[in-house]
């Protein structure tokens, strides 16, 4: 919708609101914001003596009802950040980049989303472009630095350039810098703890590619749960690394349904609904014949047939404090360059259920 121009109240020289088509009346802004005219009024002229909870509803209440905001009210960016991800089709992506991107916002900055898609740019072009356009930092999310094989002197050099970074979702001891992950194991062991509790014995994981470092995690914490729930187990055989990505989750789970397993865990939703799409393809059911276990908790996993039982990525918490951890980095306050990890969440839905006997 085009520009509006808001009035200053009454008796400050330009008389009553103008009424017609396309300019908000200070009435309709105070409902919205449930505040008085006047509130509305000093807000709008910029005056002092208004909390600052109530000026931002005043001015959520101009987004809501579609208006732009006056001039003068128009927050000056604090710099650009860039936001390196590597895709858009993955659910989980786009839910670390709202937040991240809200949070930004916040603290005044202005985020920079740049997407890796087969083709297009690679991370050290968008890394290049974004240096460009003189960005005040860089977050990563699950980017190179979280593929074994690939060398961590681009980060180093990033760092020598004096372009502040944070790295979400990967580990690489090489690399001097704030690292923001979840707890891989410990999301893999909550998953199996609960399909043992529901009676099953003989229990796959299905993961990503072994090059990763949140596959190697899971893995290791697969092999350390089966060492409790099914000792002597060789956890090698149970294990499939394929692709994050519905069709990679049915790949994998036809060779584990093979080896007579009965409860499947998963390194991303996706893989998940691809495991759930290979089992009812033999004819059994999610989860009286086989529980699915899938890792993220992206949005609507729960309005899924059935409801997906999964392990929580703590996406707000971890993007929360990646950004704290870059502001602090950009004005010059001292920031641990170690890696801070966070604890997932078992939501348990209907894709798990005890084993048949």
């Amino acid at each position: 919708m085009g520009g509006v121009t808001i009035p200053p109240p009454r008796g400050a020289g330009a008389g009553t609101e103008p009424s017609g088509t396309g300019t908000p009346r200070l009435a309709d802004i105070a409902a919205q914001a449930s505040v008085s005219e006047a509130t509305v009024s000093r807000v709008l002229n910029g005056k002092a003596g208004v909390a600052g909870g109530t000026r931002h509803r005043v001015l959520a209440a101009l987004d809501v009802l579609g208006y732009e905001r006056p001039v003068r009210l128009r927050q000056r960016s604090a710099g650009l950040i860039g936001l390196v991800i590597p895709e858009l089709t993955n659910p989980i992506f786009p839910a670390f980049a709202q937040v991240i991107e809200q949070v930004l916002a916040g603290h005044g900055y202005t985020p920079v989303l740049c997407t890796q898609m087969p083709g297009g740019a690679t991370e050290d072009e968008l890394v290049e472009q974004l240096e460009a356009r003189g960005v005040t930092g860089i977050i990563f999310l699950s980017g190179l630095h979280a593929d074994t094989t690939s060398d961590p002197t681009r980060y180093r050099e990033l760092g020598a350039r004096g372009t502040p970074f944070i790295l979400v979702n990967g580990f690489n001891d090489q690399v001097k810098a704030t690292f923001v992950s979840p707890d891989d194991q410990a999301a893999v062991q909550m998953a199996m703890r609960h399909l043992s509790e529901l009676g099953h014995e003989r229990i796959g994981l299905a993961v990503g590619p072994a090059r990763y470092v949140p596959s190697r995690r899971k893995a290791e914490g697969f092999a350390q749960a089966l060492r409790t729930t099914s000792p002597g187990t060789d956890p090698e055989p149970l294990t499939r690394h394929t692709l994050f990505s519905v069709e990679g989750g049915h790949a994998a789970a036809g060779s584990l349904l093979d080896q007579g397993c009965t409860g499947i865990v998963c390194g991303s939703d996706l893989m998940a609904l691809g495991v759930v799409r290979a089992v009812r393809e033999r004819g059994l059911d999610v989860p009286r014949d086989v529980s699915v276990v899938g890792y993220d908790d992206s949005q609507l996993i729960a309005f899924t047939d059935p409801p997906l039982t999964t392990v929580r990525q703590p996406v707000r918490a971890m993007a929360t404090a990646a950004v704290g951890a870059l502001l602090e980095e950009i004005h010059g306050n001292p920031v641990q360059r170690t890696e801070f990890v966070f604890q997932p969440e078992l939501v348990v839905r209907g894709s798990t259920g005890a084993v048949r006997s």
